[in-house]
């Protein structure tokens, strides 16, 4: 890339990512400092068009941001929670579960049913009115540095670029953005994140980090279905108990309802499939009739971060700072990670801008560690620190129990039964060979309830230019083809919510990988010449991936900015 001319722009702080935290983090600096100049990268085509939750959001961030906040009639924060459920479903029934026995951590009073998208585009019009520059639609693609190795600033992508990697007729070089301090707030499995945890060891005496995918489809309900305020969370069904996961329901305003799965990434049956999974879970009678009579508007996935206090890296390295999720900063249990990220995007603001006032420029700000690990994020994150842990290891109802046992302990005690408990492998580990598994006989979809995957990518308004380099890179192809499809069954087209990887024959038709497929007449020879297939337009950018492929064979890096998924009111 230093090759290439590039135009350059200098900026007291640069801050890849407009969500949460990255914007959180550009009002706080502006707010410490109105002088500092600030830009902000989002990869997405329009602020919020990358963004995916559920999400019940606690507002403990946002009020220390904007602490009149509730005066603005503008603010997205347009349902708060009146109702909390929790559900346990079976195969036909469901059983509901007690509020007084959940910690009080699990409760939601006081917290709002919402749009992250739509929250994030108001915070980008209160940064922007402090003076903050936004420029969406440019990806930030790789990291500068000094000849000491600190960081000084990024590249944005080229533009233009054919497949073959040449200079297409509208090529234009991405621009070089440098800044004293680069904050880095991609999401989870964010690419430029996994480059500086590499490059600097911040993982170093750490647990791996842990990884679900989620789900999400937004419903417009008929209006005697619709229930203001409604939270419904469950688990079980479909769901094998040694298989982690779960689901919900939020009732938002205007007869919309968000209905989403969460599949922790650390499943082991290679032929399980995370979309087909979170359509059966709609088919429960206790869910089903919630969308009767509706209309499905809008699909999305992303992958999540569930590590939680023992994954998390060590947040600063020279010249910068990792924020929300790309630390992994979601409190599993609370399926809530957005408070955390703009708290930590306001914390990092403030180590910045009294390090910038002090003189000093791309350094290690090592305080930053047991700063946030003593603010109310390391609070947050400690006490549930076993909760994930414990599912992985003794399953759904005895997990959970214990889970549930240890958040109780921690409230009332301060201290856990189990120490602070080790995670184990990685997700990619976790996944079996076929051998040791049957393959799951799914539903075909009704297209009423249920539905299939490219008709749910059409919804989400995913768009890439066809003719760019792939931007899933496959390391070694040889790799792929004997272990991910000869041994694994080629996972990569069930755990894809979005249809992008097929294993096909000469003839471009469908193959099944696996020993057992190869046993069958004339497979073994159609498995001979199988190609791995990449339709990377139609990838909404969830990483999964990037987390799940059994040799960590897949890489993510981000596409031409402006393009993958447009999500609207997600």
């Amino acid at each position: 890339m230093s090759e290439v001319e590039r135009e350059s722009m200098e900026f007291d702080v640069v801050i890849v990512g407009a969500g949460p935290a990255g914007l959180a983090a550009s009002i706080r600096l502006k707010q410490l400092n109105p002088e500092l100049s600030v830009v902000v990268l989002e990869k997405g085509g329009e602020v919020g068009a990358h963004i995916l939750s559920g999400a019940v959001v606690d507002p403990v961030g946002i009020d220390r941001l904007l602490p009149d906040w509730r005066e603005d009639e503008s603010h997205p924060f347009k349902t708060p929670v009146t109702d909390d459920q929790f559900l346990l479903l079976g195969p036909a029934g469901k059983l509901r579960l007690p509020n007084f026995m959940m910690p009080p951590l699990m409760n939601n009073h006081g917290n709002y049913i919402v749009s992250l998208g739509n929250v994030c585009r108001w915070l980008a019009e209160k940064a922007e009115a402090l003076g903050v520059e936004i420029y969406p639609g440019f990806a930030a693609a790789d990291m500068l540095y000094n000849d000491e190795g600190a960081v000084i600033g990024v590249v944005t992508g080229d533009m233009g670029v054919e497949r073959d990697g040449s200079h297409g007729p509208a090529y234009a070089p991405g621009m070089a953005l440098m800044g004293k301090y680069v904050l880095i707030g991609e999401g989870a499995r964010g690419s430029l994140a996994k480059q500086l945890i590499a490059k600097f060891g911040l993982d170093e005496g750490r647990e791996p980090p842990k990884f679900g995918i989620g789900l999400k489809e937004l419903w417009e309900v008929k209006p005697e279905n619709h229930k203001p305020g409604l939270v419904q969370h469950s688990f079980g069904w479909p769901l094998d108990m040694n298989t982690g996961g779960g689901s919900f329901l939020y009732h938002l305003e205007d007869n919309k309802v968000a209905v989403g799965f969460v599949l922790h990434l650390n499943y082991k049956n290679p032929y399980l499939s995370p979309f087909e999974e979170f359509q059966r879970f709609k088919t429960h009678p206790a869910i089903r009739e919630t969308f009767e009579g509706g209309k499905r508007i809008s699909y999305g996935a992303r992958a999540i971060t569930e590590g939680g206090y023992q994954s998390v890296p060590k947040m600063s390295f020279p010249g910068g700072i990792l924020m929300g999720c790309s630390a992994g900063l979601v409190n599993v249990p609370r399926i809530k990670g957005s408070h955390n990220a703009v708290l930590s995007g306001m914390l990092a603001a403030e180590h910045v801008a009294q390090a910038i006032a002090e003189g000093r420029a791309n350094a290690d700000l090592t305080a930053f560690e047991d700063a946030w690990r003593a603010s109310d994020i390391g609070k947050d994150l400690k006490r549930v620190r076993n909760v994930k842990p414990l599912w992985s290891r003794f399953g759904t109802m005895l997990g959970i129990g214990l889970g549930g046992l240890d958040m109780w302990t921690n409230q009332l005690f301060g201290f856990s039964f189990f120490g602070t408990m080790k995670h184990g492998k990685s997700d990619a580990q976790s996944l079996e060979p076929a051998a040791k598994h049957k393959p799951i006989d799914y539903p075909k979809p009704d297209g009423v309830l249920t539905f299939d995957r490219l008709s749910s990518v059409f919804l989400s308004n995913t768009n890439h230019e066809e003719e760019q380099p792939v931007h899933l890179q496959v390391k070694d192809m040889d790799l792929q083809k004997r272990s991910e499809f000869m041994e694994f069954a080629g996972p990569s087209t069930r755990y894809c919510p979005a249809g992008v990887y097929e294993w096909v024959d000469a003839d471009g038709n469908s193959l099944a990988g696996g020993p057992g497929a190869a046993e069958k007449g004339g497979e073994a020879d159609r498995q001979a010449d199988a190609r791995f297939v990449i339709n990377a337009q139609n990838c909404v950018h969830c990483k999964t991936c990037d987390i799940k492929d059994p040799n960590g064979n897949i890489n993510w890096v981000p596409p031409q900015g402006g393009e993958g998924p447009v999500y609207s009111d997600m």
